[in-house]
């Protein structure tokens, strides 16, 4: 067979492998302290549409799902097997797995490559070679599993990540530690992740043999890298360039310290490297780096929302004076311009404010909070701007403002919006909940906690404009 039909027969069963019609749990039970339990937890309380069988030679019946002894023995076919059951019997499974013509594996096993046991590392090596034989293509091993939400599909030991809510971001991370931080992080603030891959010692599936998969992907528009170490980056770099400007990557690594470059070797088997150097090399790739796992959220989360803006021109529009100062010191640290509006913008604005009012960028919108019209023209005249290529709406809640964001929500989801605007509209539980969430489905902005965290995620979506040349 020619070394191009191998690929596409890899990339097919890598598709089949992340919307399977059917999951073998090698290593399922009922026992709570065995991870085959929660394995089959996750499939069957996350609502998975196809056929889970259980796998398991002392067991007829687990989770109320007839069991089979093996895969070999499994009248069917099988799409995808999750494999739970020791390291020393691993082995003996692929070879079912490949017999029986199982197109992808999640292999959430540990003692391989990450252990200090010579044994492990030649353990991986022979499952590796078996994997090339049949082209399955196979998470883990040393992983809490996948995830995506788009199909209902929870392989991993964690049950709760079927309470994600089902969007464009696609998480592949190297810690299932960093993955559940972001998920649970995700739930909380209401951002949307369809796919969480733990790579995990990375037996055939990296971040560069997933980043084509993604970005074909029509359910991914950006993709969120969480890096420790890799033994060929190049690759990475390499695939990341190709694609550069279709979607975008946006990565968080660590070990910036030399003990978590010793972790990050002790943890998957790869040395983290020199951080500057990676922070380089990733950028000129064309993936935006990030500081911190927050950053990393924020920031995917408002490019799956947003157009990145076309310079770094931005209004600053405040309900009161401090938010929009607090977000100006970011904006200008970050290498932002708070742009000076043209004649007629600034004219528009000095129509709908008091001359005590600051009326130039920042703009003080408080005097207008009894009039939720004038808080809407002032939006609409600066978005009409050409001089603006971005907008920051900061709105503190106050008895007098209540009705500005219900109005904005009535006038600016209707479309028409052309420039992105980042927010932090805070108010208590249940007075703009609605109002926000009309804008986030429109589209229109994405709304975050804090002015500070507005601004900073504005300049990351500037600098992964500047990094992929991107015209909105």
């Amino acid at each position: 067979m020619d070394e191009k039909r191998r690929d596409t027969i890899f990339s097919d069963n890598l598709r089949r492998l992340f919307e399977p019609a059917s999951v073998a749990v090698v290593g399922a039970g009922d026992d709570p302290s065995k991870l085959g339990f929660h394995v089959m937890k996750s499939l069957v309380e996350g609502g998975y549409g196809g056929r889970i069988v259980p796998v398991n030679p002392g067991r007829r019946e687990v989770a109320g799902l007839a069991s089979v002894p093996s895969v070999r023995e499994h009248p069917g076919s099988l799409d995808a097997a999750i494999i739970v059951v020791p390291a020393g019997r691993v082995e003996r499974v692929f070879e079912e797995c490949a017999e029986k013509g199982v197109r992808g594996i999640v292999l959430i096993t540990a003692g391989f490559k990450e252990i200090e046991d010579p044994e492990g590392a030649l353990r991986q090596e022979r499952l590796a070679a078996s994997a090339e034989r049949s082209r399955i293509p196979v998470v883990g091993p040393n992983t809490f599993g996948m995830v995506n939400r788009h199909v209902n599909l929870n392989a991993s030991f964690t049950p709760e990540f079927s309470l994600l809510d089902p969007g464009g971001i696609s998480l592949v991370s190297q810690s299932g530690g960093i993955s559940h931080l972001l998920a649970f992080m995700a739930m909380e603030q209401g951002v949307r992740i369809g796919k969480v891959v733990g790579l995990g010692n990375r037996l055939n599936l990296d971040f560069a043999t997933l980043l084509p998969y993604l970005m074909e992907d029509p359910q991914t528009r950006v993709i969120a890298l969480y890096l420790e170490g890799l033994d060929a980056p190049r690759r990475l770099l390499e695939e990341a360039r190709m694609w550069r400007g279709k979607k975008p990557v946006l990565a968080y690594k660590t070990g910036r310290a030399g003990t978590g470059n010793l972790a990050s070797m002790s943890h998957t088997g790869s040395m983290a490297g020199d951080h500057a150097v990676w922070e380089g090399a990733l950028s000129q790739a064309g993936i935006l780096w990030t500081q911190t796992a927050q950053d990393l959220l924020d920031a995917a989360r408002a490019l799956d929302v947003l157009e990145p803006p076309r310079g770094p021109r931005v209004a600053v529009l405040s309900g009161q004076a401090g938010p929009g100062m607090a977000a100006c010191d970011v904006c200008e640290e970050q290498g932002m311009e708070i742009v000076r509006f043209s004649p007629r913008t600034q004219e528009a604005i000095n129509g709908f404010l008091p001359p005590l009012a600051l009326r130039s960028n920042p703009v003080d919108m408080g005097p207008a909070w009894y009039d939720a019209e004038a808080t809407e023209g002032i939006v609409r005249a600066v978005l009409k701007d050409d001089r603006v290529d971005a907008v920051l709406l900061l709105m503190m809640f106050a008895s007098a403002n209540r009705e500005a964001v219900p109005r904005l929500a009535q006038g600016l989801a209707r479309g028409g919006v052309q420039k992105p605007v980042v927010a932090c509209l805070k108010a208590p539980s249940g007075i703009w909940d609605q109002a926000v969430e009309r804008l986030e489905g429109a589209g229109v902005l994405v709304n975050l906690a804090t002015p500070e965290r507005a601004a900073h995620t504005l300049a990351l979506m500037w600098k992964y404009g500047l990094l992929t040349d991107h015209k909105a």
